[in-house]
């Protein structure tokens, strides 16, 4: 049984003000697993970037048991599923020494750099051997999240250069900082981000104007999109619990 686990010690830099892990922070930290990941199975950044190619994050979903705290030593196992004839699986498990803290599941794509266009799998998988787990960190495959039909204007935000990748476009991650500024301290206080869906519609470029909506809904869950000019770019789904420690 092929996992990629490593153990990540949460800095200052990577909490709230009140001492939870960030989720931009949870992104980037799962998103280096999966880098690692790649690496190892010999599809890695450097492995696809000869051939011009480029994994994409299209949508996370995260559930979270409690918050993940400064100081705590946060252990990802991460591996990838079979590839589809376009979508890519990955799911991850999240542990606090023997505590199970949370789980995940997030899909790729493989892109051409140039065009950038969608690539079907065997592009780079072709004559792939590989033996893949067949079992789920959960079991989740409810990926479309509703458009909202009006919801507040909580901030608009230009996109600038520490938004940006290295391929120029703004990074996965940045978004949850933005979805996540359109909370008030008070609305976040003894309280934690329970369950995370993410989908990313379509990239954001150097210098566009990004408009944060953000919509309490009737079953209690919160949705907040970032659209450009009216045109629909990204979209995140929060329950958000309360919490004691």
């Amino acid at each position: 049984m092929y996992l990629n686990k490593k153990t990540y010690t949460i800095r200052y830099s990577d909490v709230d003000l009140y001492d939870n892990l960030k989720l931009s922070a949870l992104l980037a930290i799962m998103q280096e697993s999966a880098s690692l990941s790649a690496d190892e199975l010999g599809f890695g950044y450097e492995d696809i970037k000869k051939k011009g190619f480029a994994f994409i994050v299209s949508n996370w979903y995260i559930n979270l048991t409690r918050p993940i705290k400064y100081g705590e030593n946060l252990t990802v196992s991460t591996w990838p599923l079979k590839p589809g004839h376009l979508i890519f699986l990955r799911d991850f498990e999240l542990f606090i020494g023997e505590e199970k803290v949370g789980v995940a599941t997030s899909r790729w794509c493989l892109i051409d750099l140039e065009r950038y266009a969608i690539l079907p799998s065997k592009a780079f998988f072709e004559t792939d051997e590989r033996e893949y787990n067949d079992f789920r960190s959960i079991e989740f495959n409810k990926w479309k999240i509703p458009q909202l039909d009006g919801g507040e204007a909580a901030f608009f935000k230009r996109v600038s250069y520490t938004d940006y990748d290295h391929y120029n476009h703004v990074n996965n991650t940045k978004y949850a900082d933005f979805a996540i500024d359109a909370f008030s301290p008070e609305e976040l206080k003894n309280k934690f981000i329970s369950t995370a869906q993410v989908s990313y519609v379509k990239q954001c470029k150097m210098g566009e104007e990004f408009t944060v909506l953000k919509s309490r809904q009737d079953d209690g869950s919160v949705l907040i999109e970032g659209r450009v000019q009216g045109e629909l770019r990204t979209q995140f789904k929060f329950t958000i619990d309360e919490y004691k420690l």
